[in-house]
């Protein structure tokens, strides 16, 4: 089959390699492979490891030793390659991997907009349909049947996912930044713009110096702090009702009034003012490095930013919040689609079923509490021990480099692989998980997650950089209202008209 090539910028696109994928920070090792062996005993008649390529983006510094993967070998009977390419790069190694026919066996695409992007070449029949084939998998079988629907391309399922936590955004902070200067955390906006101005202005690390800042933040507005503060401004998950029809976050007031509140942090130098220039791990090493004072983002991220910082500030104390009310005096928190990223099956990679059916029962198998401990929390008593039927990390740090890669790229969710639920290494980390499950109650979901839209597909990622590009200007001051407005106009003219007319036609109200 003639393979047609997915036209997306290189901010957005997607990696193909052999690699394992991630779902946190970005690290910035150099890509390497690593052997390994994957197969079904069931799957081949003589028993012999079925051998898997699998490609994913690494949210770590360094690629990780194979120890995990000889284990998984060993379970699985698989000769498992795994290549890992750094998550702040992931996209642009995926796009040349794709646009080289070079795809593995197994791709991992990113995030929500890279799959986004992905669907034409799903359309093409570029991938493997799997959705009939998950009967004959007894652990594949128990994926949740909402998060799969939120994935599906045209009725039909051609991923398996790798569950999140709906509702995990909030606020990471020095606690013993805010003790010092008698700061309670925030209960709204204003008080999060006072905990900043605090945390800039006030000396919170005692030394004499004028140089922390309040809030750590990145180019992505999505990922990054921009879009679980403006949920809490009341802005819409992407899309929202308005006028009785549905339109896109960004035309709707509450995204200005937002657009303003970051405009007031950077002119007053309470967040790292070259922020649409900063990576993630660049982003993140100004909280852990002692500069920054707040980090917006998951939540249970909190561990391992903790464990960075205290190597560099050993008294520092770390603590999460997560209900901040908007100017309306009401919660909001910004919920994912059920999955942090999704794994695909080129056909140039399996050429026949009866291969495909060899790649899903080793990711059934993964998906056996046995296996599923093994990706999660590595070795028993070398990464964890067991202690009242939950898993307890024994070395933060070993686990990191050793385990996280792996678990990053664990499908399924922990309810659905019967994998042990953690014990918290930190106080933070079991507040953060209390508040994942309180966000519920508040939890503002994406009225499209489900839906398609052609021109969306073929030309949103180019326009959302339109309204990208307009947002950071706006916040940097070189563009006004008047500027963004045309901005708007510049997405409506370009297709954007045409995508809103596409998902009101398939919305059911």
């Amino acid at each position: 089959m003639k393979r047609k090539l997915v036209s997306i910028p290189l901010s957005v696109l997607l990696v193909s390699s052999f690699a394992l994928a991630a779902c946190s920070d970005g690290g910035k090792s150099t890509p390497a492979a690593t052997t390994g062996v994957v197969e079904s005993p069931k799957a081949t008649a003589d028993n012999k490891p079925t051998a898997i390529t699998i490609m994913a983006p690494l949210n770590t510094a360094q690629t990780p030793p194979d120890t995990i993967i000889k284990e998984l070998e060993k379970l699985t009977n698989t000769k498992l390659t795994y290549q890992f390419f750094p998550a702040d790069t992931y996209e642009e190694k995926l796009n040349t991997t794709f646009a080289t026919g070079a795809m593995p066996q197994v791709t991992y695409l990113k995030n929500q907009a890279t799959f986004i992007q992905m669907k034409s070449a799903i359309r093409d029949g570029q991938f493997w349909e799997i959705g009939p084939l998950l009967k004959d998998f007894p652990n594949l079988s128990k994926l949740k049947s909402t998060t799969n629907d939120n994935t599906k391309v045209d009725g039909k399922l051609y991923t398996l996912y790798r569950g999140v936590d709906i509702a995990r955004q909030g606020l990471i902070y020095r606690k013993d930044w805010a003790d010092k200067l008698g700061l309670k955390p925030p209960a709204t906006t204003e008080d999060l713009v006072a905990m900043m101005k605090a945390f800039t202005e006030n000396d919170p690390d005692g030394n004499g110096k004028k140089d922390t800042i309040g809030l750590t933040d990145r180019n992505d507005l999505i990922y990054g702090s921009f879009k679980t503060v403006a949920t809490w401004f009341g802005v819409p998950n992407n899309w929202g009702l308005k006028d009785g029809k549905l339109q896109p976050e960004f035309m709707f007031p509450e995204y200005v009034a937002t657009m303003d509140y970051y405009k007031k942090l950077r002119d007053g130098g309470l967040i790292n003012k070259d922020f649409a220039a900063t990576s993630k791990t660049d982003q993140q090493k100004l909280f852990t490095n002692g500069t920054a004072g707040m980090y917006i983002g998951a939540m249970t991220d909190v561990s391992s930013l903790n464990k960075d910082l205290i190597k560099n500030v050993t008294t520092a104390v770390v603590d999460v919040h997560s209900m901040v009310a908007g100017p309306s005096g009401k919660f909001a928190a910004w919920a994912l689609p059920g999955y942090a990223n999704v794994v695909l099956f080129p056909k140039s990679a399996t050429k026949t079923e009866a291969e495909l059916k060899k790649v899903l029962a080793f990711f059934d198998k993964m998906m056996t509490p046995e296996v599923a401990n093994v990706a999660n929390w590595g070795i028993k008593d070398t990464n964890y021990s067991v202690i009242d039927n939950k898993a307890k990390k024994l070395d933060e740090e070993k686990w990191t480099r050793e385990v996280k890669p792996f678990t990053d790229a664990a499908i399924g969710d922990e309810d659905t692989s019967g994998r042990y639920l953690g014990i918290p290494t930190i106080p933070a980390q079991g507040k953060a998980d209390e508040l994942k499950i309180a966000n519920l109650k508040f939890a503002v979901q994406d009225p499209v997650a489900a839906l398609d839209s052609k021109t969306n597909q073929e030309k949103g990622v180019q326009l959302q950089d339109v309204i990208k590009d307009a947002t950071n200007k706006y916040i940097y001051g070189t563009i006004d209202k008047a500027g963004f407005d045309k901005a708007i106009e510049d997405w409506k003219s370009r297709g954007g008209s045409k995508i809103i007319e596409e998902y009101n036609a398939v919305y059911k109200k």
